[in-house]
């Protein structure tokens, strides 16, 4: 795609964006230097096209506020400590009814072909006070099989914290990468997860760790997915992708996990326009050039680093991009906002939206944003 030339109206840029919504054309014809994740008898690539089914196995307090209620925990740990002996029956209540049979048959029938489940350590062999959550990974497995879908098992939560926010499980301190036995303990999980789920046919691949926080030292970072990459193998066929987080450092992987020592690795990288200073600095129209840039440095980490998917996205931007816009406006600021970052992201391995759905309706709830017109009503298979 060549970059579109905005007019300088922020608005206007908005409209000239919206009214070039050609899904169909625009979608299927963008290049992807990089063959199949699954190689079969079509040289075409496998373009990932998904949703995180995020808060259903790993909870965030945000998201599902109904879960927490008559509780001030932050964090799924201290939630689960709270309830105590109450605690398998309010989450298997969520797990039983947040995502069910009739949400994996949608996500088939809007055209994706794939989604990524956050789990946390605790999913198999739940250490107090979490809730095991095994039965509900057999059941999206089974599920995405019956659906022709493709599952992402991302570890989302590590012991001891891979980042210190709530969706890796406990809010605070950054302790993973302190005690050498978080790290142990989280290879094993990965391993345990490869043995259970590895054969799966629903299985696209497992990824090591979410978001692992800038505060961990690249070189524990690196030999940690080195040994985790090893313990999946030992479980897994060539054709189970394993991928590995960027750690919000897009550059530093140059010469990593290549040559014949690997197989079929992919990298994550999570890319947000509403939370660092200059997110709020922009106003609508920049926001648009910004998220169309993105291009570049996309196309780069292809090129020198590994074949790249975004695991994150959604159409949240910050308050004062849209601030003194009206309703109208805004709604064309958000759908051009979207059409911006899927031209991006059609050339890489693929995406997955963040999030399929929330108790609230925002732009991060991906079902609402289809019902609101910002997001295209199918995609192409």
């Amino acid at each position: 795609m060549k970059r579109r030339k905005f007019i300088q109206n922020a608005v206007g840029g908005a409209i000239a964006l919206a009214a070039a919504r050609v899904y169909g054309a625009a979608l299927e014809t963008s290049e992807n230097i990089f063959p199949p994740i699954h190689p079969g008898k079509s040289d075409a690539p496998l373009i990932l096209r998904g949703v995180n089914l995020g808060s259903w196995l790993v909870l965030e307090k945000w998201m599902v506020p109904s879960v927490y209620r008559g509780y001030d925990a932050p964090d799924e740990y201290s939630l689960c400590l709270a309830l105590g002996d109450k605690a398998a029956a309010r989450l298997n209540q969520h797990r039983e009814t947040f995502i069910t049979a009739e949400d994996f048959r949608w996500i088939r029938n809007c055209g994706l072909n794939a989604i990524r489940l956050p789990v946390g350590y605790w999913a198999i062999e739940p250490p107090k006070p979490f809730v095991g959550a095994a039965d509900y990974i057999d059941f999206a497995l089974d599920q995405a099989r019956k659906n022709d879908l493709k599952l992402l098992l991302d570890l989302h939560g590590a012991p001891g914290s891979q980042n210190g926010w709530d969706h890796s499980g406990r809010e605070g301190d950054i302790g993973w990468h302190k005690d050498p036995n978080n790290i142990r303990e989280t290879v094993r999980v990965l391993g345990a997860f490869a043995q259970q789920y590895g054969s799966h046919p629903a299985l696209l691949g497992i990824e090591m760790l979410n978001e692992p926080s800038t505060q961990i030292p690249i070189d524990v970072l690196k030999d940690f997915y080195q040994n985790a990459y090893s313990e999946i193998r030992k479980y897994t066929a060539p054709e189970v992708t394993i991928a590995f987080h960027d750690s919000f450092r897009a550059t530093a992987w140059q010469n990593f996990m290549k040559g014949p020592g690997y197989s079929n690795v992919i990298m994550d990288t999570h890319l947000y326009q509403s939370f660092g200073r200059e997110d709020l600095e922009r106003n609508a129209q920049e926001q648009l050039i910004f998220a169309l840039n993105r291009k570049q440095t996309l196309e780069w980490m292809q090129h020198e680093e590994l074949p790249t998917f975004v695991g994150e996205w959604s159409l949240a931007l910050p308050g004062q991009s849209t601030q003194n816009l009206s309703s109208f406006q805004a709604d064309l600021v958000n759908g051009a906002y979207g059409d911006a970052q899927l031209l991006c992201f059609e050339n890489t391995r693929g995406w997955f939206f963040w999030s399929y759905k929330l108790e609230s309706n925002s732009e991060w709830n991906f079902k609402y944003c289809i019902e609101r017109g910002w997001l295209p009503e199918r995609f192409p298979a």
